[in-house]
């Protein structure tokens, strides 16, 4: 597996979900077949007696995959924490070797894959095992979605600082405007500060609900 991306956030409800759906169907139109995964997913809804991921299930339709469930998603859980957290309230641990076994076997099957983890890059799966080492396991380069706004200057030199001191390729930043941002000052020149400073390219400016996603999609694949 040589192509793929893990799309993490500076923070929660960024729009990871919406960014990672969006360039997976992207890719898909473009003829990639490409390969979806959510390694951990809280906060899941019981139906019928069973939780259901809406994040993954979100990812394998825009990919358009038959993909078992529990390899797209092996963890799910009710409560809506840090996953390390979740499953400690369930009585459970998180294997990473069980994330690891999993995403292997989607690479056999697909020739791109997205990734996406849950908060932020420092959120943690076990207690010693957070979803920095996960991206670092899967050797695939990072996509960053950062707000726009006031305070993402901050949010996102820190993400792209512990990136970097792992080791691990950051094939850009996407700013996201996952709700209606009145533009000012801050969302005028925040972008332009990020990549000056961090030297990563600005992948897209993504507005609210617009949707543009084929040229992320062919600067990617």
């Amino acid at each position: 597996m040589d192509k793929g991306i893990f799309i993490t956030g500076t923070d929660t409800g960024v729009g990871k979900t919406y960014v990672a759906a969006g360039i997976a169907a992207a890719l898909r139109s473009a003829g990639v077949d490409v390969g979806v995964m959510k390694p951990a997913e809280t906060g899941c809804r019981t139906r019928n007696g069973r939780l259901v991921p809406s994040d993954a299930v979100r990812l394998t339709n825009a990919a358009g995959v038959r993909d078992s469930l529990s390899l797209i998603n092996p963890y799910r859980f009710r409560e809506p924490l840090a996953p390390a957290v979740a499953a400690g309230l369930e009585g459970r641990k998180i294997n990473p070797g069980r994330i690891l076994d999993a995403f292997h076997k989607l690479c056999r099957k697909h020739e791109f894959m997205i990734v996406e983890g849950a908060g932020g890059i420092m959120v943690p799966l076990s207690e010693r095992y957070l979803y920095l080492d996960l991206a670092k396991a899967l050797g695939l380069p990072v996509v960053v979605v950062a707000r726009p706004g006031l305070g993402t200057i901050n949010h996102t030199l820190l993400t792209v600082s512990a990136l970097e001191k792992r080791g691990l390729t950051i094939a850009g930043i996407i700013i996201n405007y996952s709700r209606k941002y009145r533009c000012g000052a801050a969302e005028k020149t925040s972008p332009a500060v990020i990549g000056k400073i961090t030297g990563a390219p600005i992948l897209g400016m993504l507005r609210y609900d617009a949707r543009e996603f084929e040229s992320l999609a062919q600067s990617l694949k």
